[in-house]
Order: structure tokens, then sequence, then C-alpha cells
């Protein structure tokens, strides 16, 4: 069974706003390496699209794939599966995933492979409230954007994580993981 690990940027005052972050080398350096740890991506449509935008690269996978900076590349090729009751079809190497969340999801997790890893705001909470979370990582900035939404808003119960691991980054980000407290 593979791991569905949920991964997001946050300032100090938890919001989440891609915006609010800085987005820099040590970044995307620890995002590359979060990435390798997967085989597969689950994003809601305003992530898969966010990122296609950001990230979808016009030729071969590897064309902006770098020593300095792998995540570009390592994301354009990355196998997406697209959680979205709007979408009529996707690509950019994705299909759409629907039916019931949990159970396909859960289809998702039962093959095997490294891991899956989720990422933005909506999708995770639903995943959060099924309990189909097996790692938790937040990446602290030390800024304080003061607006922006916040990670897991909304969640019915809280949520109890134990530390795992904690990775300080060159921009004085640190990379918090945690697990759910059985």
């Amino acid at each position: 069974m593979r791991p569905l690990r949920y991964s997001l940027n946050v300032t100090l005052d938890g919001c989440c706003d891609h915006n609010a972050v800085p987005a820099d080398e040590s970044l995307h350096r620890h995002a590359a390496s979060t990435l390798e740890r997967a085989d597969a991506l689950l994003l809601g449509r305003v992530t898969y699209r966010m990122m296609e935008e950001a990230f979808r690269q016009p030729g071969p996978s590897d064309a902006r794939m770098s020593e300095t900076d792998p995540f570009p590349g390592i994301i354009d090729a990355a196998k997406k599966y697209v959680v979205s009751t709007t979408l009529e079809r996707v690509d950019w190497n994705a299909e759409l995933l629907r039916g019931d969340l949990g159970s396909a999801v859960q289809a998702l997790k039962d093959m095997p492979g490294k891991g899956l890893l989720v990422g933005g705001v909506t999708l995770p909470l639903a995943l959060a409230e099924l309990g189909l979370i097996d790692e938790y990582e937040f990446v602290a900035h030390p800024r304080v954007a003061g607006h922006g939404p916040a990670a897991l808003a909304g969640l019915s119960k809280p949520l109890d994580l134990r530390l795992v691991e904690r990775i300080e980054l060159s921009s004085g980000a640190v990379a918090l993981r945690y697990e759910p407290r059985s």
C-alpha cells in the first residue's frame, strides 16, 4: 500500500495562499525531494490548473530540468490524478478521478508504489475528514501574511499529529512532517 502525503506551504499565521509564500531555490529543491517520494500527484481542479499554468512545459518533459532547480521538470513529468466534478477532460499526464472520493483514493493507495502526494486546500480537507492522509507536511515560512485561506480550515474535529521530521531550509523556512496519532 502506498501512503498518501499532504504537503503545504504556510506562513507563520497559517496562510496558505501560494502568492503569500516566497518561492526560492531552496523551497523548489525541497519540493522536488518531496515529489521524488511519490509515484503520482492527487490534485483538485484549482491546484491542477494552477500547477499546469506554472509548470507545464511546451517541449519534452526534461526541457527545463536543471541541477539547481529540478522541480519544474519533475512536476511536469509526474503522473497526476485530478478530482473534479466540473472538468470534462484533462491531459498533461493526468486522468480524472470520478465517483466516491474515499473509494477512489483508497484504490489508488492500495496500488503498489512509493506514495501519492496531495497539495492544495479543499481536496486535502475532504481527505483528512475521511482519514486517508498518512503524513502531513507543513513548510512554515518566516512571514506573516495577515490574510488568506488557512490550512484545513473547517475540519470537523481536531487532528492530533506526531512530529516525525524537521528540516530547515536555507531560506529560513522549516518543513515539519507529521503522522496522525493513532
